[in-house]
């Protein structure tokens, strides 16, 4: 073991070191704390580093030359260069200046020892008391796997069993779960946060008290609640994170229009209800890495479903002799077939869900604004959901189509809208890249390239006009074409000062020659522009008429 603690210790940045041992050599305790001590443990990169001592804010601000103190919680953060930077710094007024300069600085938070009284509000302390105890100090915090330090000699000290916890993989609360969810409800989302993040279970006596208190997470606040809904998001099992905020009662209190999709059923290609299907098309965009903006457009472009699904009524067919038997009032999809002179009755249904990417823009929209995500994020989702249907199953869109949707969602969105077509697809079970996917993969491409053009030239009909005295007409089209033509045979010919030689020339040619020479340059154009299409065609597999 102390070989193990001798390695932790190594892993230490110094930037790091050098806090604590700051705070040990002006005779105070100090120790990593928290999930930099835990993540050190699992062979994890911590994120962050924070140190908790029995110093008093006070105090610390005093061992160290730069440091921000803006909270009623005690926490100092210490703002330490890093050994490539300049030393010589001026100081800052608070955190969010020092941030925007993380490059220079290395941020560790410094908290003394706390001992934190009654919860009124299920949010906040009603106030905090600093204590000279650590006991007091990791009796307070969330999980035990959280509730580990290590002091900068390597000592580990573990009080409520965090070693063990982490082994078998299991997240379980320090002290009573009711006390601590009562002493700030966002515990309860942090808990399928760490369990998503770290593939961990939630002990049976911790998801019993969320069950129990799943209404209280009402209490919190909107932006508190989207800070850990957007890490359950962005983690490794986001499907995991929506099953467990479901079955502890705590999505109904988030994002109640998710629950909408339970059961219902989509029939036809879908072989999933509307949720199950949401939630495989979250969890490939998350098996793929893809962004924030992917994977919540992934969740919600068939939010709308729920809404807009209508049964579908069959209609009489010539063959089958078939009519309409189904009641309007209860959209009953009876039919009776006379085969063979005999009445039968089928009652397999079909569904329609008319509109649900409009209704579902509008949803996801809302969610996320009562979330208080940024606009610019808000406005991309909602895009991608109102958009996604475009490339659906169909044979008839055309390339100008798709040049359309390149212009209504922007250039930099094209490949996010097809990431989250291509999620739509998987969560139905189908292959990632069929071949109609493919197919629009290469239209797209194809609508996005630069076509080969006289605009490629270094100069134009109006460099011509007024530098070099050739005038509008037949004749200015026809040395453009041939200058092209030079151009793709020899690009480095297309310099201002060649092609005005090569204009001069041009332009003592008779009207039949020049024409001839503008059609070959035009031939030439027409035969690269199909080369680099069959290229791009392919490239993707697929043929495209």
């Amino acid at each position: 073991m102390k070989d193990a603690l001798k390695n932790l210790i190594s892993k230490i940045p110094k930037e790091v070191s050098h806090v604590t041992d700051a705070l040990e050599k002006a005779g105070f305790e100090a120790y990593l704390v928290g999930g930099c001590v835990r993540d050190l443990v699992m062979g994890r990169e911590p994120k962050d580093w924070d140190v908790t001592t029995n110093a008093k804010p006070e105090q610390i601000m005093e061992l160290f030359e730069k440091t921000v103190y803006e909270n009623t919680f005690g926490t100092v953060a210490v703002c330490v260069p890093y050994e490539t930077q300049d030393n010589n710094v001026s100081q800052e007024t608070n955190l969010n200046n020092v941030i925007r300069e993380t490059s220079k600085y290395k941020i560790i938070e410094v908290t003394p020892y706390r001992i934190e009284a009654k919860y009124s509000d299920l949010r906040h302390p009603d106030e905090v008391k600093f204590s000279n105890k650590l006991e007091d100090d990791l009796q307070r915090r969330d999980f035990s796997i959280n509730a580990m330090v290590l002091n900068p000699k390597g000592h580990l000290t573990d009080m409520f069993g965090g070693i063990k916890d982490i082994e078998s993989k299991t997240l379980r609360i320090v002290g009573k779960p009711e006390d601590r969810f009562r002493e700030d409800a966002l515990r309860m989302l942090r808990a399928v946060r760490f369990a998503c993040q770290l593939d961990f279970f939630v002990s049976y006596e911790t998801t019993e008290s969320i069950l129990k208190n799943a209404d209280l997470i009402k209490k919190i606040s909107f932006e508190r609640i989207r800070d850990e809904f957007e890490k359950i998001i962005t983690s490794a099992n986001p499907s995991s994170g929506l099953v467990m905020l479901q079955k502890f009662g705590l999505l109904k209190n988030i994002i109640p229009e998710l629950e909408e999709g339970i059961g219902c059923e989509q029939l036809g290609e879908h072989i999933y209800d509307v949720w199950d299907h949401l939630l495989h098309a979250l969890q490939h965009a998350a098996d793929k890495n893809w962004s924030l903006e992917i994977r919540l457009a992934a969740l919600f472009h068939d939010i709308g479903k729920s809404k807009t699904r209508r049964l579908a009524t069959p209609s009489p067919t010539k063959n089958s002799g078939a009519f309409a038997l189904g009641d309007k009032r209860t959209g009953d999809p009876r039919r009776i077939e006379f085969l063979s002179g005999q009445a039968s009755i089928s009652t397999k249904k079909k569904y329609t869900f008319y509109g649900h990417e409009v209704v579902g823009a509008r949803m996801a929209r809302k969610i996320m604004e009562r979330l208080k995500f940024p606009k610019k994020e808000i406005e991309l989702v909602e895009k991608l959901v109102r958009n996604h249907m475009f490339f659906s199953d169909t044979e008839l869109i055309t390339l100008s189509a798709v040049r359309r949707i390149i212009v209504k969602v922007g250039q930099e969105n094209i490949w996010a809208l097809m990431n989250v077509r291509e999620c739509d697809r998987v969560g139905m079970k189908k292959k990632e890249a069929p071949y109609r996917l493919r197919k629009y993969f290469a239209m797209i491409e194809e609508a996005l390239r630069d076509p080969i053009s006289v605009g490629q030239l270094k100069i134009d009909g109006e460099f011509m006009i007024k530098e070099l005295g050739i005038k509008p007409g037949p004749r200015m089209g026809w040395i453009l074409s041939a200058l092209l033509e030079e151009v793709l045979n020899t690009p480095n010919r297309n310099t201002v000062e060649e092609l005005s030689k090569l204009v001069e020339s041009l332009n003592l040619l008779g009207d039949k020659e020049l024409k001839a020479l503008g059609d070959k340059g035009k031939e030439k154009k027409e035969e690269l522009e199909e080369e680099e299409i069959a290229k791009l065609h392919q490239k993707h597999g697929v043929r495209i008429n």
